[in-house]
């Protein structure tokens, strides 16, 4: 076996913790360096991992390859600095909370060669894996991510939640960005910050197909619920539990001489899981096969883009709305 791959993680905090702890349990890769501002925060988890800390960036002559789990105001000056020392980067979504800012991102990695990856991490749910691989014509898409409100999360939902569903609805109707995208947003929560919204209700309208997204930060319980339907069957995700099941309508007959009752009735199947990994881990896994050259760079650069264009899309919409 090869020797592992020298990671560096830049940002501590939750995403930053877990990133820690799954490079750590990866064979293929090895956490050598910690960076975070924060003292405190940042030697706590290089010294759990066996790892160096440093405050900054600087030099990276030392490692192979870099996640970066910082906060996403900060993502810019970050991610740029690291490609232009030629470090393959595996980057936390959004890319950054502007799409300017992201494609001069993803347009200097291309420029470079240097291999990138954006954390759109529901793609390596085991429900979603299993799905896309049993959607084959989808007509309507229906996705909802809510959550109780986090007030630790500056940007508004869409870059936040949005930005997920968005990507999974793109890889649903096989990577075609939609040709059409409308948009309701909310600003409800006094403890938001001016712009960032709280609730975006959006339609996505595909050359195949529907998609209609719903993210919202106020909601009382998480919810993560992807429903794809197809015109001779429906496939239910729920990532939070991560399972699928598939419903087949075969029959809808009068259930009495009258009329006045009815039966409905379905095949329900329950596929089994193409994996039972941690989505981290897959996701882990896949930035180190980039790194290794067996996922073909320019395809994965141009698959990050996409959602981010439609959201974008939605919070202009919404401006010019007001």
């Amino acid at each position: 076996m090869s020797k592992p791959h020298r990671i560096a993680l830049i940002g501590t905090g939750s995403m930053g913790s877990l990133h820690a702890r799954v490079t750590s349990q990866n064979e293929r890769a090895k956490l050598v360096r910690v960076v975070d501002p924060r003292e405190e925060a940042g030697k706590a988890v290089a010294d759990r991992f066996d790892a160096a800390w440093s405050p900054e960036i600087g030099s990276l002559e030392d490692v192979d390859a870099v996640i970066l789990a910082a906060a996403t105001e900060v993502h810019h000056k970050l991610a740029l600095e690291v490609l232009n020392q030629g470090k393959p980067l595996l980057v936390e979504k959004p890319v950054c909370d502007d799409l300017h800012k992201s494609e001069e991102v993803v347009g200097l990695s291309e420029k470079l060669g240097v291999p990138m990856m954006c954390g759109l991490l529901e793609r390596y749910n085991p429900a979603v894996l299993t799905a896309l691989h049993l959607i084959n014509e989808p007509v309507h898409v229906m996705a909802r991510r809510h959550s109780p409100y986090a007030p630790r999360i500056k940007t508004g939902v869409s870059w936040d939640l949005l930005v997920h569903d968005v990507d999974l609805a793109i890889q649903c109707f096989g990577g075609v960005e939609p040709a059409r995208v409308t948009a309701g947003v909310g600003n409800f929560h006094p403890d938001s910050l001016p712009g960032a919204e709280d609730n975006v209700e959006t339609v996505l309208t595909f050359p195949t197909g529907l998609a209609t997204v719903s993210a919202s930060r106020i909601g009382q319980r998480k919810v993560r619920s992807l429903v794809v339907s197809e015109l001779d069957r429906l496939i239910e995700i729920d990532l939070l539990r991560r399972d699928v099941t598939i419903y087949r309508h075969v029959s809808h007959d009068a259930a009495t001489a009258d009329g006045l009752g009815y039966r409905q009735q379905a095949v329900i199947e329950i596929p089994e899981l193409l994996s039972a990994r941690e989505p981290l881990a897959t996701q882990l896994d896949r930035f180190l096969d980039l790194i290794e050259g067996k996922v073909d760079a320019d395809d994965e650069r141009r698959s990050i883009l996409p959602a981010h264009r439609v959201v974008a899309s939605v919070l202009e919409s919404s401006r010019t709305a007001v």
